[in-house]
């Protein structure tokens, strides 16, 4: 759904602003009014990597007025084939200078605010504290949860990306968004109990071309949001497969919301089966459907298993075909998340019990 614009315009531009943003000017919608509104907004962009380089760029190109960049890292070699903020002669500089350098270069009147520090649970709130939007480009879960809460306390909207491998997802959350919008949380997107090791980029890999695409997408949704236009991603997640060229939408629901009628059909139980019950369908003829991540799979899969992301499946349900289908994960709640799709498209679905790590020693996959 629209919503209202996040931000107040400032009173006007420079005239030099104004010649550099001209073809925002003739935007139908958005017009001088939406580039003041982005003149007058402060965004707040954790991490200056393979998604904060894009955001940073572009909304430096847009005419944020304001962008704090956080980041505690330095420049590596191995940076430079996807994180574009930076160039050969920044090895061994703190990424946050290269932000502040290229965002000067592009836009005279952007004020880069750097802050070389690591982000952690005991001080997020302060540093994204005063940020209208918050943007995250971090690459570990942990600084991901710390984000979100500091965003969920302070009622910021956080646009979430995530790349990895030639995956990614983009969305928006917010704790307190407009009347009529519900609130979208981290944990509606990735429960505590669902989250295991989540592997980092340098563990295994990820498609620098991607990272560019991703983070277009995410500055793109802090357009949207401060200059209230078009439909940000709030309560949908868009799921980027590079390697089919495939973009598609799943929604993404509050678990706080109840949307409950008088008299509401109830959800049938989703069956779990043992292993040796599993293996048997399968040998029937049944699908053993895999929906953990690459790096997890890499550890180890029931033989025979069909491979699928879960994400990927919630956006192609029915790739999986007629069924019956035996749905793994890591401990269970991402299979039963899965299995419950498919039910809905009349597949005959169950769960392994207890997931992978449910299995004994002598069950565990080579």
């Amino acid at each position: 759904m629209p919503l209202p614009p996040l931000v107040e315009p400032v009173e006007s531009l420079s005239d030099a602003e104004r010649a550099r943003t001209a073809r925002h000017a003739v935007l139908a919608g958005f017009g001088e009014v939406g580039q003041r509104r982005l003149a007058a907004a402060h965004v707040a962009v954790v991490g200056a990597g393979g998604l904060g380089s894009p955001v940073v760029l572009a909304l430096a190109a847009a005419g944020v007025g304001t962008l704090t960049v956080i980041d505690d890292d330095v420049v590596d070699s191995s940076n430079l084939q996807r994180q574009v903020l930076h160039r050969l002669a920044d090895v061994g500089a703190r990424k946050t200078a290269s932000a502040a350098r290229v965002a000067a270069d592009l836009s005279p009147e952007t004020h880069v605010r750097e802050i070389h520090d690591r982000l952690d649970a005991t001080n997020a709130q302060t540093l994204l504290a005063g940020a209208h939007v918050v943007v995250d480009g971090s690459d570990a879960f942990a600084t991901r949860a710390d984000v979100a809460a500091a965003c969920e306390r302070l009622g910021v909207p956080l646009v979430w990306g995530v790349v990895q491998e030639f995956h990614a997802q983009v969305t928006v959350l917010w704790s307190r968004p407009p009347a009529g919008a519900d609130p979208v949380l981290l944990t509606d997107l990735y429960p505590p109990e669902t989250v295991g090791d989540v592997p980092t980029c340098a563990q295994v890999g990820v498609l620098g071309a991607l990272c560019l695409q991703v983070g277009g997408l995410m500055a793109l949704e802090v357009v949207k949001l401060v200059a209230g236009i078009g439909e940000p991603l709030l309560g949908r997640v868009v799921v980027v497969d590079a390697l089919q060229g495939r973009q598609s939408e799943v929604p993404l629901r509050s678990s706080r919301v109840s949307r409950t009628p008088a008299a509401a059909p109830t959800r049938p139980t989703i069956p779990h089966v043992a292993l040796a019950d599993a293996l048997a369908a399968q040998a029937a003829g049944a699908t053993i459907l895999d929906v953990r991540e690459p790096a997890e799979t890499a550890t180890g899969v029931i033989p025979g298993s069909v491979l699928l992301p879960l994400a990927d499946l919630l956006a192609r349900p029915d790739a999986v075909g007629p069924g019956p289908v035996v749905v793994v994960c890591q401990r269970g709640p991402r299979a039963v998340r899965a299995a419950a799709a498919l039910r809905e498209m009349g597949v005959e679905a169950s769960v392994l019990a207890g997931g992978i790590e449910a299995l004994g020693q002598e069950g565990r996959p080579a």
